[in-house]
């Protein structure tokens, strides 16, 4: 049947990958997260090896992270969005009447598609960030905490173009999606911090871009938000609940 899930993935693959709004998004995700990885840490490695700095050397070694973040979200929204502005999307529905596996396959191609992409970007990143390290005498040794933001870039990355795919099932619409999400992400995550006493403390932790963001990243710039895993926890229960409302919408209304 050609409703089968192994069938519907097949199918999304095809479209993602035949695309050049992909291999653009993609292109533009990588050469800006190594990119901003090196160049930041480039220009602080000098002071990160002096007395006189208060961070570690690993603050900037994933710095490209928030690049790439808009990257991916911009990918989750085309994904999900495309066929809303073609009309394919009745195409789509049409073939497969269960309708919650297009939004499985399409999640599934997209976690895929930006987890190795994401981790690629953060092991180039570190190349090329590490070397200036190295010229300062602090160079960083792949393992522990930034061994685990190597791969936790790419498991940022899947979790929010997750995100925005989802978002993008219950908006239908590209430029209210990235538009919508970026603002949580980065607008929203800002305002929050005017709210004051500890429910301000609690909103600031919770906030999609701050829950997400530890994984990738070796040392956090605020001590206060989640540790790495358990912000990562909150981040993809967030997902998780975004997805669930895109899968009800998606049943319910009309294509």
């Amino acid at each position: 049947m050609t409703s089968t899930l192994p069938a519907v993935l097949r199918s999304e693959r095809i479209k993602l990958t035949t695309l050049r709004s992909t291999w653009w998004t993609l292109a533009a995700l990588v050469v800006t997260g190594v990119g901003g990885t090196i160049l930041l840490t480039g220009l602080n490695a000098e002071w990160l090896a002096s007395p006189e700095a208060d961070e570690a050397p690993g603050s900037f070694i994933t710095a490209g992270l928030q690049f790439s973040a808009v990257c991916a979200v911009v990918l989750g929204a085309l994904v999900a969005t495309n066929e809303y502005g073609t009309g394919m999307i009745r195409s789509t529905l049409a073939a497969t009447p269960v309708r919650g596996r297009v939004l499985a396959a399409k999640a599934v191609i997209v976690a895929a598609v930006l987890l190795v992409a994401g981790t690629a970007t953060a092991l180039l990143g570190y190349a090329g960030g590490n070397w200036f390290l190295d010229r300062e005498g602090i160079a960083l040794s792949l393992e522990g905490p930034v061994a685990r933001s190597m791969y936790g870039y790419g498991l940022c990355l899947a979790g929010l173009g997750l995100l925005s795919l989802a978002a993008g099932f219950v908006l239908r619409s590209t430029a209210l999606t990235i538009t919508l999400v970026l603002a949580t992400l980065f607008v929203l995550t800002n305002l929050a911090l005017l709210i004051p006493g500890e429910a301000g403390e609690w909103v600031v932790k919770l906030m999609p871009g701050n829950a997400a963001s530890g994984i990738g990243t070796p040392v956090m710039f605020n001590p206060q938000l989640l540790d790495a895993w358990t912000g990562f926890g909150v981040f993809m229960a967030e997902v998780a609940a975004m997805a669930l409302l895109g899968w009800y919408l998606l049943r319910r209304r009309d294509a």
